[in-house]
């Protein structure tokens, strides 16, 4: 008797259904075909046992399952449950009539409780765009896989479980999420403000340009002066998750199994901070078997590498493509997946080896030329896509002492989503470009004019503080949004000015120890 069941695979932040057709005729013999690797051959133990434990039995027949389409390898083990079900079918234990309305997936145990998988969201959208009935995943995925509507979706904990509701000896109770309530519901859950803040006034202003414009921005500071506390409050200043983008972040966490245990949705914009030590795959993604990495598990969130100059040069490297693209793609013999990236880039360091290079009061102890040498560790091209140098200057003990907090991170934000309802605006016309930060040379020209005072202003300094050509484009699109957030249609003068001082690494003379 030929029987199939349904599951799903993940190509990408999608999933494609896989037809699991499941044949047990007259012979002995266990064969299992359609490019399984090596963790979905291995299912046949488990499932072997999973049966037994809850009284049911592998027919002793040939049993030979084809896992459709073949040419696409199938991976891991979540497969377990969606050939369990074809075996039971397919060997009249159970009844098969409703068994092609469900997608059925689910890793299994020696005594058939189910384990969590990865990419739950995108499998339950993709059931949805298939008309499929409903979906049978482990408990642990059901408020994830909830939040798309017009699906039924069950959480089991066993086998048992989806053996008696096929019966219909046992009804399943439905997993039901209000969407649109458990994003608001946490949308502002975050455990960093701004108001815990001593000082450091300078700093936050740079980061309040950052979040406005989305810019990519440097913190450059003796240790202990606060430049790894300051980026972890970044998200909560910046302008809250869309649901749109709330989804879109929760598939590339779910793809890469790391949702937390019953969180349905993320709604707060993701804070990665991936040690020194990473790999370059780690952190863009790949391996033989494809999987996001850190940048795109920082998509429509924040990525803080800390030590910047730390990080191997060949790590760094292979950001300067996502950075400018906002998506990687990950390419192989037999395949070529994508995942977005679009992230706020946000990197530390100490000005030098020692750590105290311009600092007011400890005397830098680095020889002649190290601080430059320090700094060329960081390619040019790195730095071009930084947009603020921001100096970290240590705390006086005087403020630090104050018990007067500072400002809140919500009042903050609010001044951040002014600015940024005003790029939109601004670049309703330009498809994929929603803030300052994305402009190109032709928008530049466009949106950021300046009068002959800015001229001269601007000619003074590229020629006085020994700024870069690269410094230019650079200098105008921050000098966009701080003007964006003085509500001005036009760049002043001192809108320039304070651009032109976040460019601390461009000027000729910074990092030449005498």
């Amino acid at each position: 008797m030929i029987v199939k069941t349904y599951g799903s695979c993940i190509y990408g932040v999608h999933a494609k259904t896989i037809t699991v057709e499941v044949n047990v005729d007259s012979g002995i013999n266990f064969y299992l075909v359609g490019l399984p690797d090596s963790a979905v051959k291995e299912s046949q133990q488990r499932i072997d046992s999973a049966l037994k434990y809850n009284g049911y039995k592998m027919p002793g027949k040939k049993i030979i399952i084809n896992m459709a389409p073949a040419d696409l390898r199938k991976e891991g083990s979540a497969y377990d449950l969606t050939i369990a079900m074809g075996i039971l079918a397919a060997s009249e234990q159970i009844q098969a009539d409703e068994l092609d309305r469900y997608i059925i997936m689910g890793e299994l145990s020696l005594d058939g409780e189910l384990k969590p998988i990865k990419g739950a969201l995108p499998i339950a959208i993709e059931s949805r765009k298939e008309e499929f009935k409903g979906i049978i995943l482990p408990k642990e995925n059901a408020k994830e896989a909830a939040i798309v509507d017009n699906l039924i979706v069950y959480g089991v904990n066993n086998i048992k479980e989806v053996i008696d509701f096929f019966n219909k000896e046992k009804d399943l109770t439905p997993t039901a999420i209000n969407t649109r309530e458990e994003f608001y519901n946490s949308l502002n859950n975050y455990e960093f403000d701004f108001e815990d803040v001593k000082g450091q006034e300078n700093t936050k202003r740079a980061l309040e340009i950052t979040a406005a414009g989305g810019h990519n921005a440097i913190l450059i500071g003796p240790p202990g002066s606060g430049k790894t506390m300051l980026a972890k409050r970044i998200p909560s200043i910046l302008p809250p998750l869309t649901l749109m983008e709330a989804l879109e972040t929760t598939k590339i966490h779910s793809v890469a199994g790391k949702m937390n245990k019953n969180t349905a949705l993320i709604s707060v914009r993701p804070f990665r901070a991936p040690h020194h030590t990473i790999s370059d795959v780690a952190l863009v993604g790949g391996g033989s078997n494809p999987q996001p990495g850190e940048i795109s598990l920082a998509h429509n969130g924040v990525l803080f590498l800390d030590e910047l100059p730390e990080f191997k040069r060949s790590v760094l490297e292979v950001m300067r493509q996502p950075l400018e693209e906002r998506n990687v793609t990950i390419s192989r013999s037999k395949m070529c997946v994508e995942y977005p990236s679009s992230f706020m880039f946000i990197a530390a360091m100490n000005p030098c080896p020692c750590g105290y290079y311009n600092h007011p009061n400890i005397e830098c102890s680095c020889q002649e030329g190290t601080v430059q040498r320090y700094l060329n560790k960081i390619s040019g091209p790195l730095m071009d896509r930084i947009d603020l140098h921001v100096e970290v200057i240590p705390v006086a003990f005087k403020e630090l002492s104050e018990k007067r907090k500072g400002e809140k991170s919500s009042v903050i934000r609010d001044r951040v989503i002014q600015a940024r309802e005003i790029q939109k605006s601004r670049f309703k016309e330009n498809k994929g470009i929603y803030c300052n930060a994305q402009m190109h040379s032709k928008l530049v020209t466009q949106h950021c004019k300046l009068d002959q005072s800015c001229l001269d202003i601007l000619k003074t300094a590229m020629e006085k503080l020994g700024l870069s050509a690269r410094a230019y484009d650079r200098i105008l699109k921050v000098s966009r949004t701080i003007a964006d957030l003085d509500n001005s249609e036009n760049i002043n003068t001192y809108h320039l000015s304070e651009a032109i001082n976040f460019r601390s690494l461009d000027r000729d003379n910074w990092g030449n120890k005498l």
